[in-house]
């Protein structure tokens, strides 16, 4: 399973609430929109997809029928530690986490492991702290710029069709990298080294 954390309603997790109030088996209060900040983080688990396909939401208890139920409380206390300190610190720096997905792994000696990258714009959703405005999707500092030029006309790509999406102009390629680069300066505070 995929461990995401969620501190804000946006994506597939706004999908899943307006059809029923509830985000991976966790109810919600009513009359939220895009945007809009939980009441606290939740631990909003997912299938590993196969390559190519989208991984799909799964409740608390499907995870634990999965990897047993105390791994995945282990998972979840873990995820949503490691979100909120993320949050934290990316809110005390003008950004919004608004989530992310950490994967879990299990080495020879049994101990779970933290594993691949943690908190990049490939993994997180990163929005800018003072044009947060909940009601409308939000400007981002991460992989959503991609996935709206590939959803966009001007990319011509139908995701519903078996063809492969076309390659990404270098236009969408260097705001992309901009957007990467400018939120790795805000959250660390250092220069990227540009080559």
């Amino acid at each position: 399973i995929e461990c995401v954390a969620r501190g804000y309603l946006t994506g597939s997790g706004l999908a899943e609430y307006e059809v029923g109030g509830e985000v991976c088996g966790n109810p919600l209060p009513p009359g939220l929109v895009d945007g809009s900040e939980l009441p606290a983080s939740i631990f909003t688990p997912a299938t590993k997809a196969a390559i190519g396909d989208h991984d799909e939401n799964i409740t608390f208890e499907q995870a634990a029928s999965i990897v047993g139920r105390e791994p995945a409380e282990r998972l979840r206390d873990l995820t949503l530690r490691l979100y909120d300190r993320a949050r934290d610190i990316a809110k005390s720096r003008g950004i919004i986490l608004a989530d992310t997905k950490f994967e879990f792994g299990v080495d020879d000696a049994g101990e779970l492991r933290l594993a691949d990258e943690v908190l990049t714009p490939d993994s997180s959703r990163y929005w800018p702290a003072g044009s947060w405005s909940p009601g409308r999707p939000q400007p981002s500092f991460d992989k959503q710029y991609v996935r709206d030029w590939l959803t966009s006309p001007a990319s011509g790509w139908d995701r519903h069709a078996d063809v492969a999406p076309p390659p990404l102009p270098e236009d969408v390629v260097a705001a992309t990298r901009a957007k990467y680069v400018e939120v790795y300066e805000r959250l660390t505070g250092q220069r990227f080294a540009r080559a």
